[in-house]
């Protein structure tokens, strides 16, 4: 597989409990080479960025960082399986890890929406 991540949006369809993502926030991905980055928002996030790095089988490991409605500035970690699915589009299989707040861990999938 050789996905090229650049001008793909996405949007949540299923998350944790812990997490601050819902199906309100949009992903915006950018692609140079092997790295990927993206700015997010909507929903429980007023503002967000990752960034990533692609290994040979497009497995994203990132980190990421945003500001929630709260005003709280909340950062993590994550990585992202993708599948490809039925109809060409790409689905984020996601496990992450918060490096702030609770620490806690959480699994997100997100999906490409075409625009």
């Amino acid at each position: 597989m050789k996905i090229n991540y650049d001008g793909k949006v996405f949007k949540s369809v299923v998350t944790s409990d812990n997490g601050e993502v819902n199906d309100e926030t949009t992903f915006y991905y950018h692609q140079d080479g092997n790295i990927v980055w993206a700015e997010y928002e909507g929903g429980f996030i007023k503002k967000g960025m990752l960034i990533a790095s692609v290994d040979s089988n497009d497995n994203l490991d990132m980190r990421y960082q945003h500001i929630n409605q709260n005003g709280e500035i909340m950062t993590g970690k994550c990585f992202s399986q993708p599948k490809i699915l039925d109809d060409g589009r790409i689905r984020l299989i996601e496990k992450w890890e918060w490096t702030s707040g609770n620490y806690s861990k959480g699994k997100s999938h997100i999906e490409e929406i075409r625009v």
